[in-house]
């Protein structure tokens, strides 16, 4: 059913995308040095503040939202052992033939077009910064996060890109 009542919590998503991270250690301002470091080369005006200006105009659009969402929860029901086999064991390991975790991350990529794809291409390969912290730990399931982040991270850039091209 279609609730056309239903209005969207965008504050509320917002607050959930945040808080979740930092629960799982990640500080905007961690996104936002890989953002700035990547960046700078090529805008060089662009400030630490004006990646931060750019991450959170990112952070706020509904399709970035809705995936990350999903993903966060994804990797937190599954740590938690609320998603049943087989799928809990695929998310669990990360079985590089998944790619769900990828695909949910190339759509909050695209949104900045064709740049944000080739960044977060870019970004899941060598996982800089606060990614690595994540493809590296074996403690929890982080199959979603690395992605989610290299995803945040690719459309800010994106978004920089189309600023200053």
């Amino acid at each position: 059913m279609n609730n056309r009542n239903f209005k969207y919590p965008d504050t509320r998503a917002y607050n959930f995308v945040v808080n979740r991270l930092q629960e799982r250690g990640v500080e905007l301002e961690d996104l936002v040095d890989v953002i700035y470091q990547t960046q700078k080369d090529f805008a060089p005006a662009l400030t630490m503040e004006r990646c931060r200006e750019y991450l959170t105009d990112a952070m706020h659009k509904r399709e970035l939202l809705n995936n990350a969402m999903v993903m966060l929860e994804l990797d937190r029901l599954t740590e938690a052992g609320a998603v049943d086999e087989p799928l809990s064991s695929i998310i669990k390991n990360d079985v590089g033939v998944f790619g769900v975790d990828e695909t949910l991350a190339l759509q909050i990529a695209n949104i900045y077009g064709t740049i944000g794809t080739t960044n977060f291409g870019y970004f899941d390969r060598v996982k800089k910064g606060i990614m690595a912290k994540f493809d590296q730990d074996g403690r929890h399931v982080n199959t979603f996060i690395d992605d989610l982040l290299a995803a945040i991270i690719a459309a800010a850039c994106g978004k920089i890109a189309h600023k200053y091209a």
